[in-house]
């Protein structure tokens, strides 16, 4: 782990019980709270895999905080298995408090990666993953997949005026080093990823939330506050 990394861990672990306070004062200007959004999220991944027709028994969530997807991930996709995976060992014990009968939470620093997930899910992560750890950070990814496995990666779309503001707002996002939705598919397609789509999301407020029917048909338009890029792990790959 290099010392950059080192150094984001302990912040993470330093901010882990006052995480979801800090998240909801930036977020509020939104008019929302953070269950709109990992809901949201869930129920487009949901969607995209229906198209696909796609079935995930056991996924990891890559990056999983305090645990904030773990119920709608269990839920919408009907999941046999989920394991959360992060590196603030705080942030996972507050994970395992609120949702240890469902799911398992495991340090990052001691996973191995096995090859046997269907699919991996993550959120908001990479814009802290300093930018020379994050190729590796995707081979952990690749290497948890099984072949055919499915990798979501969500991330805060710096094309976003409002995204940008919102970061602006919260502590811990101040100094993240964003990722554009291109420089996310060349790094996916470096580390052996196959892409499969891009959407975008979260495009209205709520004193604007009587537009939201028109987000599915907005989609592809690179506006949204956060994107997906949906990819695969080649058939046939160990």
């Amino acid at each position: 782990m290099s010392q950059s990394s080192i150094e984001a861990e302990a912040e993470f672990n330093a901010y882990a019980a006052e995480y979801d306070a800090l998240l909801a004062q930036g977020i509020s200007i939104s008019g929302e709270d953070k269950n709109y959004f990992a809901s949201g999220r869930v129920v487009w991944l949901a969607r995209c895999l229906a198209c696909l027709q796609k079935h995930p028994r056991t996924a990891m969530d890559f990056g999983c905080g305090t645990g904030s997807a773990t119920p709608f991930l269990l839920n919408e996709l009907k999941l046999d298995e989920l394991v959360g995976l992060d590196a603030s060992v705080q942030s996972l014990a507050i994970a395992r408090h609120a949702h240890g009968n469902r799911a398992r939470f495991v340090p990052l620093a001691e996973y191995r990666p096995e090859g046997l997930f269907d699919l991996v899910f993550c959120n908001g992560v990479f814009h802290h993953i300093p930018p020379g750890d994050r190729i590796a950070a995707i081979g952990t990814v690749y290497s948890s997949l099984r072949p055919g496995g499915l990798f979501a990666l969500w991330e805060n779309n710096p094309w976003n005026p409002g995204t940008r503001y919102i970061m602006h707002r919260i502590t811990f996002d101040r100094n993240a080093v964003t990722l554009s939705p291109p420089a996310a598919c060349r790094l996916l397609g470096e580390c052996g990823f196959e892409i499969i789509r891009t959407d975008f999301l979260f495009f209205f407020p709520r004193f604007l939330s009587w537009l939201r029917p028109l987000e599915p048909g907005l989609a592809r338009l690179p506006l949204g506050a956060q994107y997906q890029i949906l990819c695969r792990k080649p058939e046939g790959m160990g």
